[in-house]
């Protein structure tokens, strides 16, 4: 194992924080990497990298690992700092207001330019050039604040990997994942391994995240070139919802952990033989097709579904209650599906989102993440 330290901009004097990434395997050829806690209050991944990373350091050790591993249990030292009055405020950086997942750096357009004179019929050769132009571009960026600093490390660390694995949770949740549709059957043995129960599919989310930043790079130069020039997906990337955020316990974490190592087995990136596949809990679904539950009005909130509960169309799953006018309020989905995630607060505001219930049928566009 390499442990190295990565120094973010200090915003201040007298201040200095770092990232810290830990490497196991051999180096060259296939690499994966591995994040937890980009929002610094979801935990639950963060514990699942400490196993993790036991775990990765003894296969190291008996040579099971057939190509890098890098590992960052600590993705985001900025917003792990942000407590304000005992409340963590992890999701979003104070100066900036900025989600600390959204606007990743983006280097399609000028990659592009630059790999399009030296393109080839070889998707390998055309593979290595955009890895080694986006390295080049993602070094040659500058950082004028401490958010931008740690994003550019992050990307700088995952963005010649094979896959990438980055760990959230959300507030009140089952598990479920996100990816694209063309990664959908890369990823699909890891949802079953993890038990997840919905995965939740969009070529282009919007807002640029972490594990978008790497996909639809090379799907828009794919889409660019790809009449003219075989390009390989080069990066494969999935974001992981380990629940929700009380969910922090060794035994969830050596769950998750196993699961992670039996994807990595059954992907030939560990020497051994994976478990059987476990049957799938629920099909993927588009990302667009998610319904998100909004309360008109604030009140109390009183919930009557819970996450993991198939809801048929108009089910109840919530009221608000306004305890001065006595008026109730119900909250419907409009199409059946899966409840995954709820809001932990009990006090609705006027167009808060309480819900997601995973549909089937498309009933959004746009910007389909959560701010």
């Amino acid at each position: 194992m390499h442990h190295s330290t990565h120094d973010i901009l200090s915003p201040v004097p007298g201040v200095t924080r770092q990232l810290h990434s830990f490497h196991f395997g051999p180096r060259g050829g296939r690499k994966v990497y591995i994040q937890a806690s980009l929002h610094a209050d979801e935990l639950p991944g963060m514990l699942v990298a400490w196993h993790l990373k036991r775990q990765l350091l003894e296969l190291d050790q008996q040579g099971r690992l057939q190509c890098e591993v890098i590992l960052v249990p600590v993705a985001n030292p900025v917003g792990l700092e942000q407590v304000l009055l005992d409340a963590p405020l992890g999701r979003f950086e104070l100066q900036s207001g900025e989600n600390f997942n959204r606007n990743f750096v983006d280097l399609s357009d000028s990659i592009g330019d630059q790999v399009e004179a030296h393109l080839t019929q070889d998707p390998l050769h055309n593979q290595a050039l955009i890895r080694e132009y986006l390295r080049r571009g993602l070094d040659a960026h500058p950082a004028r604040t401490p958010l931008q600093a740690q994003r550019l490390i992050l990307q700088r660390l995952a963005c010649d990997a094979d896959l990438v694995l980055d760990l959230h949770c959300d507030f009140d949740a089952v598990e479920h994942l996100y990816t694209t549709p063309d990664a959908w059957p890369q990823f699909e043995p890891l949802a079953r391994y993890l038990g997840a129960q919905a995965s939740l599919l969009a070529t282009d989310s919007g807002g640029q995240s972490f594990d978008e930043c790497f996909s639809l790079l090379w799907w828009q130069l794919q889409q660019r070139f790809g009449k003219r020039f075989p390009i390989p997906a080069g990066t494969c990337s999935v974001t992981l919802e380990l629940r929700g955020q009380a969910d922090v316990s060794h035994d969830l974490a050596r769950q998750d952990c196993q699961a992670i190592l039996d994807f990595l087995t059954h992907a030939g990136v560990i020497q051994g033989h994976a478990p059987a596949l476990p049957p799938l809990r629920w099909p993927a679904t588009p990302l667009a097709a998610v319904e998100p539950i909004t309360a008109a009005a604030g009140g109390l909130l009183v919930y009557h579904a819970k996450p993991g509960q198939y809801l048929e169309a108009g089910q109840l799953i919530a009221e608000v209650i306004d305890p001065l006018s006595d008026r109730v309020m119900p909250l419907r989905n409009s199409q059946p599906g899966l409840l995954y995630a709820r809001s932990v607060r009990r006090m609705a505001t006027a167009g808060m989102v309480i819900a997601h219930v995973a549909g089937e049928q498309v009933c959004r566009s746009g910007n389909l993440l959560a701010n």
